[in-house]
């Protein structure tokens, strides 16, 4: 059996960097554009990126630069441009933070288990945050995507010889993590982190609930997994 674990935000933290950045970038912006949906504005831009940057800090950045470009009609100056690049550099340079419980969950569960280890995001930047977190050596296999789909993840199924049904996956999204497992037929465990991105919300009917775990801290897995796999 393969346990394999999201990174961002269900071993360390992430979203909270993101969400000071931009609410220093809207802040900023707030002269130049008075609109009550500022804040929506900037997610727009960063889903019509996507697709051509795609996630992460650096990909967070070019979409920052770009709104306040695009919402201050050009007048942003170039003091602010760098400002916007100082907090995105912020975000990529911030101290790896472990969450509750994940060091001493990981460490019990690679000594009975082969783990692995599934992020998206750009690629630099989180082998930085892997090698900083000081939990690389415990997993078996570390894949870094570019998106967290049924496709990918049926990718990586194949590539490393795993069955579905011997295939467990841990994160904080229902989006990336955890719908996709469930289609495939593997075992998916849904652990809310307390800051979200608005594009990894997705509700739920009570049906699909019961297709996969929920747990409120990573250190009630081992036991869910004892009594279930």
């Amino acid at each position: 059996m393969i346990i394999a674990f999201d990174a961002d935000d269900t071993l360390w933290v992430n979203e909270p960097y993101f969400r000071e950045a931009e609410a220093a970038l809207l802040e900023m912006l707030s002269r130049y554009y008075p609109g009550e949906d500022l804040l929506d504005r900037l997610y727009q831009q960063e889903i019509k990126n996507l697709n051509i940057f795609g996630y992460g800090a650096k990909a967070f950045t070019l979409s920052m630069i770009e709104s306040a470009i695009e919402l201050s009609h050009g007048k942003v100056s170039g003091s602010e441009i760098q400002r916007i690049i100082d907090l995105g550099r912020g975000i990529m340079s911030q101290p790896v933070k472990l969450l509750k419980g994940v060091e001493e969950t990981i460490k019990q569960m690679s000594s009975e288990h082969q783990l692995m280890l599934i992020t998206k995001g750009d690629l630099f930047d989180q082998e930085s945050k892997i090698a900083r977190s000081g939990l690389a050596d415990y997993f078996r296999i570390i894949e870094v995507v570019s998106e967290k789909d049924e496709a990918t993840y049926n990718q990586l199924l194949i590539k490393h010889n795993i069955q579905p049904d011997q295939f467990w996956m841990v994160g904080n999204s229902l989006r990336s993590d955890v719908l996709p497992i469930v289609e495939l037929g593997g075992q998916a465990v849904h652990i809310p982190c307390d800051v979200g991105w608005v594009h990894e919300h997705v509700d739920v009917d009570e049906s699909t609930r019961q297709t996969y775990h929920e747990l409120t801290c990573i250190d009630q897995l081992p036991e869910l997994i004892s009594k279930t796999a």
